[in-house]
Formats: structure tokens, sequence, C-alpha cells
């Protein structure tokens, strides 16, 4: 079976595939990662998840690459990562009390052939009323600074979300179930 690569420092998504029993090594790829002018949300995470899978896959003989990026769509407006905790609050203001779209892009190179296969998935997140003072300690815990629209479903702003429609994994960062039908492709079995 071909050796699989996660072009991510995520731990998010490094602690996703391990959890469907992937063996997988870490390496990442020198990508900037600016908000593309022009481009629809599903194009944008698609062609970031692409440059970094790329990255990565042409210091390689062998081995499929796995790449994602992850956006927080709030009323057309793509919400990255904040800069700092100002920017977190603010993001998370916006969310609070309405519903917002997560979309991952993922990509997979075959490193010896150079076959290409992006995809995106995206999933509705509605979050319940914030008080001000919740906010402020949320972004206080620090688990917002290093996650697309500030939060994480899987820590602390599970409290926060009223419910989900779609993918569940998508939304930490990985659409498990998108990313095992890609592999097939490639001719890799998850199961």
């Amino acid at each position: 079976m071909k050796k699989l690569i996660l072009a991510s420092s995520s731990p998010r998504r490094a602690e996703l595939l391990k959890q469907i029993g992937l063996n997988f090594e870490i390496r990442v790829g020198c990508v900037d990662e600016p908000l593309l002018p022009g481009l629809s949300p599903p194009e944008l995470v698609e062609c970031l998840a692409e440059r970094k899978a790329a990255a990565v896959a042409r210091d390689l003989n062998d081995g499929i690459v796995i790449a994602a990026d992850t956006v927080v769509v709030w009323q057309g407006q793509v919400l990255g990562k904040p800069l700092n905790g100002e920017e977190a609050f603010d993001m998370l203001s916006r969310l609070q009390g309405s519903a917002h779209e997560v979309l991952t892009g993922v990509a997979l190179i075959d490193a010896r052939s150079g076959k290409v296969l992006v995809e995106h998935e995206k999933t509705r997140v509605f979050f319940r009323a914030m008080e001000d003072e919740e906010i402020g300690r949320y972004v206080a815990s620090g688990e917002p600074l290093d996650k697309a629209g500030s939060y994480g479903v899987q820590g602390l702003a599970a409290i926060f979300i009223k419910r989900l429609e779609g993918c569940y994994t998508n939304v930490v960062g990985l659409p498990l179930a998108r990313l095992a039908q890609m592999l097939k492709v490639f001719g890799y079995k998850v199961l």
C-alpha cells in the first residue's frame, strides 16, 4: 500500500487521520496563504489545499500527499484565522446567534504519477446567541487564535453550537468521509 503524507502541521488533522487508523508521516511545505481576490470560497479552499499538497509532493518520489485548507464563511465574507484576540472577538461577535458555513478544500497528489484530485466539503453551523463576557472568556482561553473563524468545534466552542448540517469532521478541519472516497480513486482503501 502506498504511503500517506499529511501536508499539515495541524494537530487536529493528524488526530483525525489517526482516528480512522491511517499510518502517515507529516511534512509541511512553505506556502503563503493569502486570500486570493476573485475566487469563490470553494475555489479558494481548493486552490490553497492544492498549493499545500504541491509544495510537499514536489520533493517526493512516492506516496500520496494529503493537504487541506479550511475557512469559515459568514454572510459571504471569508473568515480565516484571527491575527489576535481582538480580531477573534470580532469574528465570534459576528457569528453568534446566526448560521455560517465551514468549507474545507482537500487535495491529494500522487507524488510518483503526478495525479491530482481536489474537492471541497461544506457544512452549515448554527451558533446560539452569546454574551460579550462569554466571548471574552473564550478568547482569553487562547483556543480561537489558530483556528479559522476563531473557534474549534471539538473544544470549548462546542457550548456555542446549536446544531450542524453536514460533516462534523469537516468543521474540525478534514472531512473524513470525503477523504476516504478520494483515497479510493488513488487505489487506497481506508477499510
